[in-house]
């Protein structure tokens, strides 16, 4: 199975409940929403969606790496743990 069909359960990896880091990555960059969805190719309704949500427990691995890729950082550093 590639990695561009993959939906990544991070439940089942181990790492539980997490929140990704949209809005604060952003902020830092200077951006909004819609400019990371310009800047990114994702759907600014999935970036809202994302940037609004307490918490995931799955989401998408290639939008996981288009957000570190646009942000210029590590894959880690995009996600948030909340609960182990």
């Amino acid at each position: 199975m590639s990695t561009s069909d993959v939906s990544v359960s991070l439940v089942k990896c181990g790492m539980g409940l997490i929140k990704l880091r949209v809005r604060e990555l952003a902020a830092e960059k200077g951006w909004t929403l819609k400019e990371v969805s310009d800047r990114s190719g994702l759907p600014y309704s999935t970036l809202r969606n994302y940037a609004q949500a307490p918490s995931l427990k799955t989401l998408d691995y290639k939008a996981l790496q288009k957000l570190a890729r646009v942000f210029d950082v590590m894959i880690e550093e995009v996600v948030e743990v909340l609960e182990d």
